[in-house]
């Protein structure tokens, strides 16, 4: 590279020696305060030209010169003119060693946004690409949304979805948010508190899902520190305080590791390494700590040269001092979902003290800094390198969001998934083709099927864990083999949502069973009109199409189904809208209140009616039982014995209410609760059980309470068909002769 700078470029080397040299921001506990002078263009071109060709950096020039024209006259809240900012966030890619466009994306990133330039301009100057960046990182301005959250998530949604297409959107949104953290000073309390928490909750996992540890790390103590800027400032002050105690400690340790390194003829550097702030803080809340017991563990970083040469030194260091048990992790043979690859063990150090050591290549130091970033530092391409295997690792990340957005019904539950995904305390489990899948810790068979692929999931019936059948909601352990029993019947179930934790579980889940839902809610929709309509002394037949297509267009739905689904679901009464078809074309002499003493048939319920009817968990009715209905918007019909004290105690409107009766042939088993008195004997609650067993009865739940020593109250809750069937069970434990007596639990 020449010294000479291009000549739309300013500077070159006579002018460089004139300014500052470039400002670096080292991971340390102090957040980088903004420097004394601005960073210029000029510096940005020194900067630029170690690395790019002359054509780049001209270009990279012009586009600072266009972002200065656009920004002219524009101010940051701390005075200082606009076009400094995108020239810093520039500057952040530039440590980075990222390409041209990258740079020059950087340098617009704000154009589109805040001045009159649009995408095209942009385009039309430096390319659909550039554009495509700038636009990607652009907030979304002119949407208008209901709320803050949904606002905020949709440019969340925006901002993932773009970098699904090109990675480097992420990169340069990063720098953006970096600069800012940076400068946050100048905002109002509170206003820096929504960032530095915005920050902490989305751009910094994020960071670390990419593996761009050194933005995380900063992102993260920049973000704590506005957050809570007393705690921060303690917790500096005290690690400053121990650092001064423990260096003798830390000489000694790092000495002790070099010599047995040259005595085993290994080639290793060996750092000395300090936690960050927030991991401190992190670890202290989630363990409970004190600060003395989070520093008293002594950190070391070796690097070496390669593989090989990474197990031979973890030897060295076994020999050196006893690993602690179960401490020792090999992320080399198996790397983080972020491509993170590295040997990690815990030691017995002098004096007992705990030593932890990572043990890594200098690629895999990289990757470790730089996550996808260096991918553009080594230029491999495809290739097998540790680089280019955390860029294929992002890639496939990024393209699982894509399905976490096809399934999510809107842009609040697509954060809420993608943030499942960007915690993951990792699991590593085989399938039984010995193929390693990843999952975050929890995980469980179904997240596991859902993992191998979305079909799996949907049709899983059940789960063997090591060649054993185990409860769906069994949480996977590491090196654990999964096999997944899948039947043409199987359907997602509601319960699933209980303990799944992957986002793509939840998501495809949740959108399965909204059509699910939206085809039985259709179902049930139809038959309250039928019985709706009956009691006008119609049917369905004889309401005129124009009727029809008026009614739709007046309650603004597109089709017939949108009403019975609507119906079905809650959202609309059948009586009004049976109402609304037999006076039709005669509205102003329909009734504005349903007449009670109106009858009509009761609707027949069938127990296969899914998720649109629900079963009230206080008195729990069973076929037999005289029942009533209550319409709820967004649940459909909750069922409810006549006998419910919360029947009795709830005011409701007339139109609320639906007349229900069991249709004759009743299908499935529906849980009933009676409580069963026993003497302070042995054999009560077996007995009980065995008695339930022989009527073909499965119990749910036992739960059973001592009272004064005298006797046991035993309540169950049983699996029955009919309220016969119930009678017989409550007859065979009554014959028991510890039971005094027992009773049905009616709520």
């Amino acid at each position: 590279m020449t010294s000479a700078l291009p000549p739309l470029c300013p500077g070159g080397t006579a002018q460089a020696e004139e300014r500052r040299p470039p400002q670096t921001y080292p991971m340390s506990h102090t957040v980088a305060a903004p420097p004394s002078q601005p960073y210029l263009i000029s510096d940005l071109c020194d900067d630029l030209e170690a690395y790019l060709e002359p054509e780049q950096v001209r270009e990279a020039y012009r586009a600072y010169l266009l972002s200065a024209e656009a920004h002219e006259g524009q101010h940051r809240a701390s005075g200082e003119p606009y076009v400094y900012h995108p020239v810093e966030v520039a500057r952040i890619l530039a440590e980075m060693r990222l390409d041209a466009q990258s740079v020059v994306a950087a340098l617009l990133h704000d154009v589109i946004e805040d001045t009159v330039l649009t995408k095209a301009d942009v385009a039309r100057e430096f390319g659909p690409e550039v554009a495509e960046l700038v636009d990607g990182v652009t907030k979304l301005t002119q949407i208008n949304l209901g709320n803050r959250a949904e606002a905020q998530a949709e440019n969340y949604r925006k901002m993932l979805l773009a970098m699904t297409q090109d990675i480097r959107v992420i990169l340069v949104k990063l720098a953006d948010r970096l600069h800012n953290m940076r400068t946050l000073g100048a905002l109002r309390p509170e206003k820096r508190r929504a960032i530095a928490r915005e920050t902490l909750d989305i751009y910094a996992p994020i960071a670390s899902r990419l593996g761009l540890n050194h933005l995380r790390h900063q992102l993260e103590d920049l973000g704590f520190a506005a957050l809570h800027p007393t705690r921060y400032r303690v917790l500096a002050q005290e690690v400053k305080k121990a650092r001064g105690h423990r260096k003798e400690v830390v000489q000694k340790i790092e000495m002790a590791i070099k010599r047995r390194l040259r005595q085993e003829g290994l080639p290793g550097e060996v750092i000395g390494r300090e936690k960050h702030l927030y991991s401190l803080y992190r670890k202290m809340r989630a363990k409970g700590s004190r600060l003395s017991e989070v520093l008293d563990v002594y950190a070391f970083r070796i690097v070496t040269d390669s593989v090989d040469s990474c197990y031979r030194v973890l030897g060295a260091v076994h020999n050196l001092y006893k690993p602690v048990p179960g401490r020792f992790k090999d992320y080399i043979a198996i790397p983080k979902a972020n491509g993170y690859q590295s040997l990690h063990t815990v030691l017995f150090g002098p004096f007992g003290i705990p030593i932890e050591v990572q043990v890594r290549t200098r690629e895999m130091h990289e990757v470790a800094e730089s996550g996808i970033a260096a991918h553009w530092l080594y230029k491999g391409g495809d290739g097998d390198g540790g680089a280019a295997s955390a860029h294929k690792r992002a890639r496939e990340w990024l393209r699982d969001l894509l399905e976490l957005q096809r399934d999510a019904g809107n842009s609040v539950e697509f954060i809420e998934n993608v943030k499942v995904d960007l915690f993951p305390d990792e699991v590593y489990v085989f399938t039984p083709k010995g193929e390693i899948k990843r999952l975050p810790r929890g995980a469980t068979p179904v997240d596991f099927a859902y993992t191998v692929h979305t079909d799996v999931g949907n049709t899983c019936v059940a789960a063997k864990v090591d060649r054993r059948y185990s409860p769906l909601s069994t949480p996977l352990a590491n090196g654990q083999t999964v096999e997944v029993v899948t039947a043409p019947w199987g359907r997602p179930n509601p319960n699933w949502l209980n303990f799944v934790v992957t986002g793509k579980a939840r998501s495809t889940i949740r959108s399965a069973l909204k059509g699910l839902q939206r085809g039985e809610a259709v179902e049930l929709g139809r038959r309250l009109l039928k019985n709706a309509l009956a009691e006008e002394s119609l049917s369905p037949q004889d309401i005129p199409a124009p009727c029809l297509q008026s009614a739709l267009r007046n309650m603004g739905l597109a089709t017939e189904e949108d009403l019975l689904a609507d119906i079905g679901l809650g959202n609309r009464i059948a009586q009004l809208v049976a109402r609304r078809f037999a006076f039709c074309g005669e509205e102003d002499r329909m009734p504005t209140e349903p007449d009670p003493q109106h009858g009509g048939r009761p609707l027949a319920i069938k127990g296969t009616e899914g998720m649109v009817v629900n079963f009230a968990r206080c008195c729990r009715p069973i076929p037999g039982d005289p029942i009533q209905g209550f319409v709820t918007a967004g649940r459909g019909i909750v069922i409810h014995t006549q006998w419910c004290k919360n029947v009795a105690e709830r005011p409701t409107r007339m139109d609320k209410i639906i007349d229900l009766a069991w249709a004759p042939a009743v299908r499935g088993d529906f849980p009933g609760s009676s409580r069963a008195e026993a003497a302070e004997q042995r054999g009560g609650p077996p007995t009980s059980a065995a008695a339930s067993a022989d009527e073909g009865a499965n119990i749910e739940n036992v739960d059973i309470a001592d009272h004064d020593g005298l006797y046991t109250a035993i309540t169950f809750t049983i699996d029955v068909t009919h309220r016969a069937h119930l009678a017989r069970i409550l007859r065979r434990v009554r014959g028991i002769r510890q039971v005094t007596r027992i009773f049905r639990v009616r709520g």
